[in-house]
């Protein structure tokens, strides 16, 4: 499993939610007080980790939402092929192939013999940074 469930009135800006079964870092939550019908809600607003699109839910602050469970490993940079980067895992050496990142400054220190942080969430790699 992947994700596990959070209330959503825990979360806190910085954290990690997944909405429209994407996984988003949480930049802004607005609570508002419970009314003379009802609970407390929320509004978060996620920016996916792998595309960048900016998300909304609205939801009771007792609600159950998912939260993507992000296992952080080191590999190894072996190619650069274009839009792709060739990567070993440091952990069991094994090799797997992720999109070279967007970010300016990641991207420009990616060559052949750097170590990288990578993280998976959802079965999905991207390197976040460059070790070193």
């Amino acid at each position: 499993m992947s994700t596990r469930p959070e209330e959503a009135g825990s979360l806190k800006v910085g954290s990690f939610v997944v909405i429209d079964r994407e996984p988003c870092r949480v930049v802004e939550i607005e609570k508002s007080k419970p009314g003379k019908h009802g609970s407390a809600k929320a509004r978060i607003v996620g920016i996916g980790i792998f595309d960048g699109v900016k998300r909304t839910i609205n939801v009771p602050t007792s609600a159950r939402v998912e939260v993507p469970m992000v296992r952080k490993f080191t590999a190894q940079v072996i190619a650069v092929m274009g839009e792709e980067v060739q990567l070993m895992s440091l952990e069991d050496y094994s090799t797997f192939e992720v999109n070279m990142p967007k970010e300016e400054e990641i991207r420009s220190r990616i060559e052949p013999g750097v170590e990288v942080e990578i993280w998976e969430i959802m079965g999905r790699y991207k390197i976040n940074r460059v070790r070193g």
